[in-house]
């Protein structure tokens, strides 16, 4: 029997990979245990979610990351104490310091809507648009200093179809996210995802 990875989720918005990750844990046994959600926004959407699975919640607003470090680490802090293993990113709009990542080196996960190293930023569904590409994708990182720059643990390819607009490949987009994020939670919490000498990140079947 596999033990379940405890995870914290961070987030900013609607929470939609955050939900795919709890429909995971009860419709198909994944091993993962969210032991708290941490959202930027008093808003966000995420935070019903959240609570709806009965998850611990903290929230943030814009005033607490008035001083990065000092919010950075009360989030490694909470995340710690709620016995967090990994940290696991969903749309979490806030560059980590440090503080964070070093509380947890290499277990902070990082979901971005491309193949990268191509189209990184916070535009890169409608970069990759723009720039006629016939096969776009998800990539699943470890988070470091830079943005979307870590090892990379996993990327799937989405095509452009005929007859596709943005919109569209938006929703396949998001609908590989909602797969990808659970399959990543999945090897790590069976022990199949290694990183080797070089920091190239490798996942047995």
């Amino acid at each position: 029997m596999t033990d379940k990875l405890k995870i914290g989720v961070l987030l900013s918005g609607s929470g939609t990979n955050l939900q795919a990750i709890i429909d995971a844990i009860a419709q198909d046994g994944l091993p993962v245990e969210i032991v708290h959600v941490l959202s930027s926004r008093p808003d966000a959407y995420g935070i019903e979610r959240a609570r709806a699975a009965a998850i611990p919640v903290t929230v943030f607003d814009r005033t607490v990351y008035e001083d990065r470090e000092a919010a950075d680490g009360r989030i490694a802090a909470i995340m710690t104490e709620a016995g967090a293993e990994y940290l696991v990113m969903a749309g979490y709009m806030r560059k980590l310091t440090p503080v964070v990542l070093d509380a947890f080196p290499d277990r902070v996960l990082n979901l971005h809507p491309a193949l990268l190293p191509s189209f990184k930023g916070g535009h890169a569904i409608r970069d990759a648009w723009d720039a006629g590409v016939k096969v776009t994708g998800v990539t699943v990182h470890l988070a470091n200093e830079e943005y979307d720059k870590g090892p990379i643990v996993a990327q799937r390819a989405v095509p452009v179809l005929p007859g596709d607009d943005i919109d569209a490949l938006e929703v396949r987009i998001h609908e590989t996210e909602h797969e990808i994020y659970p399959a990543v939670l999945r090897a790590i919490a069976e022990g199949r995802m290694i990183m080797d000498e070089q920091r190239i990140v490798h996942i047995s079947e």
